[in-house]
């Protein structure tokens, strides 16, 4: 996508539109696991006056088939962070395709409201809610939203943040 067709663009202007004035900073890598994340924590959450912190990690966990152990060890340990910083967080969740096997779907799907409540945290179940598997919404790969499904995860994205900001 192009960067203002991406949902943190999206986001910005969203929240610019409805008067918030908060400077949304893209701290994703394209492809990147929880391992990745962990290791850009302290930078992202460094940078001046961060209050809300968009927690969308573990699809590419899924994808790798890393162990939902160390997925979760990665997660927590940002949360703890975020927690340790009092910053808000809106954490989202991922599902996971029956195709990785029963027991994999479970203890990957039952880990992010597992934190969320651990951490007390605003918890979104899954962030491509609406989008997910539909061929419209999706790139030719058929995971990643092309233009259009940034729009509704934005949306999605949006709508479970609201309660978080503040004007």
């Amino acid at each position: 996508l192009a960067e203002d067709e991406s949902y943190p663009y999206l986001l910005q202007k969203r929240l610019e539109a409805d008067g918030y004035r908060y400077e949304v900073l893209n701290a994703g890598v394209s492809g990147d696991t929880t391992l990745g994340g962990l290791e850009r924590i302290d930078w992202a959450l460094g940078q001046d006056n961060v209050e809300i912190l968009v927690l969308a990690l573990g699809g590419n966990d899924l994808l790798r088939r890393m162990p939902v152990d160390s997925m979760r060890a990665n997660l927590a340990a940002m949360l703890q962070k975020a927690k340790d910083r009092n910053i808000k967080v809106l954490f989202c969740g991922m599902l996971a395709p029956s195709n990785v096997g029963s027991d994999y779907q479970v203890q990957f799907v039952s880990t992010f409201p597992a934190l969320a409540k651990e951490f007390d945290v605003a918890f979104m179940p899954f962030i491509l809610k609406d989008v997910a598997l539909d061929p419209e919404l999706n790139q030719a790969d058929g995971i990643h939203p092309n233009a259009d499904g940034a729009k509704i995860m934005m949306e999605n994205i949006y709508e479970q943040l609201r309660p978080l900001l503040r004007k």
